[in-house]
């Protein structure tokens, strides 16, 4: 089974708390702005809109943000110029770091992620260096607590999962990523729904071919840097190969 690479912050968690949620909207009104940007506004013929547009709706953002944000894309409406961003990156005892993000001002963003890792025993590499020990994966989540009565254990879940078309799975807690190709994605997670599967989440991740098992502490120092990435404006994702 493949390691959950997929750093899940409360960010798209329902529940998010009140000073968390203007950072929380103005990230996902980023990725939904330069989807609409590379692939125009129409999240019917947009998978990377529809994904974005999807996760705007599972933090509970008002309609009318979802509808600004894509007219920014489209330049409709006026906006900063926004670009995609990624960066490779050690961390604590040697775990490897994929950063994705979305910034107006690249050199800013470098040099603010760069003192973040610096401060947190991690540094930046040069891009290739880290990717390789990594997969693009869909990944969708479901929660076992939403599922309905026949899919009370794992075992239950995991079948259902394997015949929409599931290439791996990995549970963490009550959470199952099930993982498929990233052309499949769509299909996967449409075959779920018609089983009557809830999907909490879905994205496309970059996954870890193998993990790094540490200790606790060093654990801990990871999870310091993770939040202090994600507390970064221009951070989207964060993926590494830590076994949690």
């Amino acid at each position: 089974m493949s390691g959950h690479s997929h750093w899940h912050s409360i960010k798209y968690q329902k529940s998010i708390a009140d000073q968390k949620r203007g950072k929380v909207f103005s990230k996902i009104s980023r990725e939904i702005s330069v989807s609409a940007r590379d692939r125009g506004g129409n999240p019917e013929t947009n998978p990377a809109l529809r994904l974005a547009i999807e996760k705007a709706k599972k933090v509970n953002m008002p309609k009318e943000n979802i509808e600004r944000a894509i007219k920014r894309g489209t330049g409709e409406l006026e906006g900063a110029k926004l670009e995609s961003i990624l960066f490779e990156a050690y961390g604590p005892g040697g775990i490897a770091l994929i950063i994705e993000g979305i910034t107006d001002n690249k050199n800013r963003t470098f040099a603010e992620i760069k003192q973040i890792l610096t401060q947190n025993n991690g540094k930046l590499v040069d891009e290739g260096s880290v990717k390789w020990l990594f997969e693009r994966k869909g990944c969708i989540t479901v929660d076992l607590k939403s599922e309905g009565e026949d899919l009370v254990n794992k075992e239950g879940l995991e079948l259902k999962a394997i015949e929409a078309g599931a290439q791996d799975l990995y549970w963490h807690n009550n959470l199952l990523d099930i993982y498929t190709r990233p052309e499949e994605l769509e299909k996967v997670k449409k075959n779920l729904e018609e089983k009557k599967i809830q999907v909490e989440t879905i994205s496309l991740d970059w996954v870890a071919k193998e993990e790094i098992e540490t200790d606790e502490k060093t654990k801990e120092v990871c999870e310091k840097l993770f939040e202090a990435l994600d507390e970064n404006d221009a951070v989207q994702e964060i993926y590494s190969n830590l076994k949690t």
